[in-house]
């Protein structure tokens, strides 16, 4: 069967017709609060259309005419078969959140069928060029279920804490927010949360122990890694590939012994017990990304240091370090995550809430006693300072990880 750039552009203009309807319908019901019933079937026809229009004209990108013509098309066809507003909202909402809704679906829509349909001719196309197609739509698919997963409930759970007790139990559902209440009741949840849950403590506590992990892994994967890398001695090649088999061995399982060790010598519910297991379970991982990025750079800059009178302490601190910093950037952030999210050694070593971390207190907030939207406020504090870190040092996080991984 010979499949047309026609048939192929109406199909992948009716898939994202309808998923793009679909996505927006949904985010209205959660920015408005009221249930928008979007209109998938008209869409699928309009974004068919879309698709037509664009790759009958010959070029998805770059003509502007094209782009304008398609999207009067889509309007037209997804409001009239739709024998009303394209979504199905109350009529005191409609006015702002109805224009909303038409511009981001078009402007969506029409995003999406230029990436996907660029270049398809109206003609027979061949395989390969078909499969380009099939591609580009999958990837765009899994790029929207990607983003619906991990921006879903971080936004239900920033809402929900900017909600009032009151509204909660009025409607749990309706995650729109009513800014008229004005910044101080909008933000009242975090303010208690640090007057009368002692969330400051929580947050001191996991700044000083996941900086205090992140120091004392380098101090020990910095020269394990280096003498892997570099030095010669019995069993170098057997220590290199067996470093990460700790992680074979569950946390749950070391985690009672651990207990009974540290009640026996005094180091349970104190940070002193935290600094000796956070550190035991980085340095495998941190000594395995630093060995390969070592093993990267020129072994002729280090010989010239030694030739030059540089001890080999010095080299590693004047040379080879300088040259690492991406890998200790990367090293250091995955670290410092580790310990931030760890919760599992927290909850069963700490029983003073002086001393809890952020994950252990954000637990200890799960109770009758506190309001759900306490709760939600601790995870969002817990999840941002890591989330802005991360963005920020995400270059070095990639050249970090994939450091080594071709020789030459």
């Amino acid at each position: 069967m010979a499949y047309t750039g026609s048939l192929i552009a109406l199909v992948c203009g009716a898939i994202w017709g309808a998923v793009v309807m679909l996505v927006t319908g949904v985010t209205l019901t959660l920015v408005t609060g009221e249930i928008a019933v979007p209109q998938v079937g008209a869409a699928a026809l309009a974004g068919a259309l879309h698709g037509f229009v664009l790759v009958w004209r010959g070029s998805a990108r770059r003509d502007l005419n094209a782009h304008v013509g398609a999207a009067l098309i889509a309007f037209v066809v997804v409001t009239a078969f739709s024998l009303a507003a394209p979504f199905a909202l109350p009529l005191d909402v409609v006015p702002l959140w109805q224009g909303v809704g038409i511009f981001v679906f078009l402007g969506a829509l029409g995003f999406a069928n230029a990436i996907c349909l660029n270049g398809v001719p109206l003609k027979a196309m061949s395989r390969y060029d078909r499969e380009v197609v099939y591609i580009r739509v999958l990837k765009g698919l899994g790029f929207v279920i990607f983003t619906i997963l991990v921006a879903l409930p971080f936004y239900v759970m920033v809402m929900t804490s900017l909600k009032s007790q009151q509204q909660l139990l009025a409607n749990p559902l309706d995650l729109s927010i009513d800014l008229s209440q004005g910044v101080t009741s909008l933000f009242r949840s975090y303010v208690e949360l640090f007057t009368k849950y002692n969330f400051g403590t929580y947050l001191l506590v996991s700044a000083v122990v996941s900086v205090a992990t992140v120091i004392l892994t380098l101090l020990f994967s910095v020269p394990g890694a280096y003498a892997v890398s570099r030095l010669r001695f019995p069993g170098r090649a057997l220590l290199s590939r067996s470093v990460l088999l700790i992680y074979m061995v569950p946390a749950i399982v070391l985690v009672i012994p651990l207990y009974a060790v540290f009640s026996q010598l005094g180091l349970r519910n104190s940070l002193t017990g935290l600094l000796i297991v956070y550190p035991a379970t980085t340095i495998p991982v941190a000594l395995y990304m630093l060995q390969g990025y070592f093993r990267g750079l020129p072994a002729e800059l280090e010989e010239a240091g030694l030739m030059d009178g540089l001890s080999r302490i010095g080299v590693i601190l004047k040379i080879t370090l300088p040259l690492s910093l991406p890998a200790l950037a990367s090293v250091s952030l995955y670290v410092f995550m580790i310990a931030w999210n760890e919760f599992l050694f927290a909850f069963m070593f700490l029983d003073d809430p002086d001393i809890f971390t952020l994950s252990r207190g954000v637990v200890a907030l799960n109770s009758s006693e506190v309001p759900r939207q306490h709760l939600m406020a601790g995870a969002v504090i817990a999840t941002v300072p890591v989330l802005g870190i991360f963005l920020w040092f995400e270059r070095f996080l990639v050249q970090g990880l994939t450091a080594g991984s071709v020789k030459g």
